[in-house]
């Protein structure tokens, strides 16, 4: 299951800081940050899943707007007609739109990002939720925000607030840093945060990293694939 880091600032007028780490199945094809979808939405650069043609995380940049999902822990029957894909709901929210009540997809939680305002929009299936993050860093994996029930969460929150409020030009590193001391427990610790999921039945590892400053009218977005899936190694921070 992915993780996102994010820090809420006390100041509007500074930016929100986002980290966000991809946990999916090696096999299924994606493409990095860029625009993959020039005449449908215009302007708006993600990480493509191909399959569906949807995102994992997007942003436009001018409007000040960044979005991801992270799958939930819910359990959910299939409609008849198939759920829609969960990454069309980033597309769609980054461009601007609401969510529809109740979705279509399988169960989620959506991250919106507009300037130094942040919300979670949660779906387990039954009801529609959505919060607005007070300043400061929240922590998002597979349950519902800084839900200790997520071992990394537990584990990892205290830690990444310690590094709240970081000046502009220390908080990436830092954070980065932090992020590769948590992958010394291993990836199918369940405190780990850069995971391989595979003996809790899922066929998913870490497959990239994201980090971002959003304000209200720019995303400065960075990205690094694990070279090797599920392990930190020595990502390569390449600008989106």
């Amino acid at each position: 299951m992915c993780t996102v880091v994010i820090e809420v600032p006390v100041d509007e007028s500074t930016p929100t800081r986002v980290l966000a780490v991809r946990d999916e199945d090696p096999s299924r094809p994606w493409d990095p940050p860029g625009q993959w979808w020039p005449e449908s939405h215009p302007g708006t650069l993600g990480v493509r899943d191909r399959r569906a043609n949807g995102a994992w995380l997007a942003f436009q940049s001018a409007a000040g707007r960044l979005s991801v999902v992270v799958n939930r822990a819910a359990e959910m029957a299939e409609p008849a007609g198939g759920f829609t894909s969960r990454g069309g709901l980033v597309l769609a929210s980054v461009a601007g739109a609401e969510l529809t009540d109740p979705p279509t997809s399988a169960p989620f939680s959506l991250v919106e990002v507009a300037g130094s305002r942040a919300t979670v929009s949660a779906w387990d299936g039954q009801e529609l939720r959505r919060e607005t993050l007070s300043p400061g860093v929240h922590m998002l994996a597979h349950h519902d925000v800084n839900d200790p029930r997520s071992e990394r969460i537990a584990r990892w929150l205290p830690e990444f607030r310690a590094l709240g409020g970081l000046p502009d030009s220390e908080w990436r590193g830092q954070w980065l840093e932090l992020l590769g001391r948590t992958s010394e427990l291993g990836p199918t610790d369940d405190r780990a945060i850069v995971r391989d999921n595979r003996p809790l039945g899922y066929p998913t590892l870490s497959l990239l990293t994201c980090v971002a400053d959003v304000s209200s009218d720019a995303v400065d977005l960075e990205w690094a694939p694990f070279e090797t899936p599920g392990s930190w190694g020595t990502p390569k921070f390449k600008a989106a």
